[in-house]
């Protein structure tokens, strides 16, 4: 049972992760996030940025792994994304910071369309569509993620307010 607020925030956001929505997070669901990202923006598999994408992908499945896959089955249930990933993320959000920056680090690449290192809020917003968010929200997330109002997105902001979003108990 969930005891807390904080702990009803983190269930809640499990479906984040839960892609193709069969109940547990696992490899898959990180592979069809980042199917969906490069799909979003027409940027092939093959390619270095679809690659890095992947590559980042994998990266993060094995960090939330590591965080939460109490039984080792290469699943997360929402029982262990609770129990184990709420403690160790609100005791230690720069680590989950550090295994999101791989994946977060390549989503910004192939949404940055004029390769200065940072993605349009618009850009921003067509990535957290692609991972499920609808519409509104997501312009309104990658809006408030502007902090400097520059209308550009970096690593820093990203990663910063994604640990945030799963470790902030407000």
């Amino acid at each position: 049972m969930v005891s807390t607020e904080y702990e009803r925030r983190i269930a809640a956001r499990f479906a984040t992760f839960d892609q193709d929505g069969n109940g547990y997070i696992d490899r898959e669901d990180f592979n069809v996030a980042a199917k969906s990202v490069l799909a979003q923006f027409a940027t092939a598999a093959r390619s270095d940025k679809g690659q890095a994408l992947y590559s980042g992908a994998e990266a993060f499945w094995q960090g939330m792994a590591g965080i939460a896959d109490r039984d080792g089955d290469q699943r997360i249930t929402r029982a262990e994304f609770v129990n184990g990933a709420a403690k160790r993320l609100r005791d230690n959000p720069d680590r989950f910071a550090e295994i999101a920056r791989p994946f977060l680090h390549a989503a910004l690449a192939v949404a940055d369309g004029d390769g200065d290192g940072a993605a349009t809020v618009e850009e921003t917003a067509r990535v957290l569509q692609a991972l499920g968010a609808p519409e509104d929200v997501a312009a309104a997330a990658a809006g408030s993620l502007d902090t400097d109002a520059d209308g550009r997105i970096g690593e820093t902001e990203v990663v910063t307010a994604f640990a945030r979003y799963f470790t902030v108990p407000e």
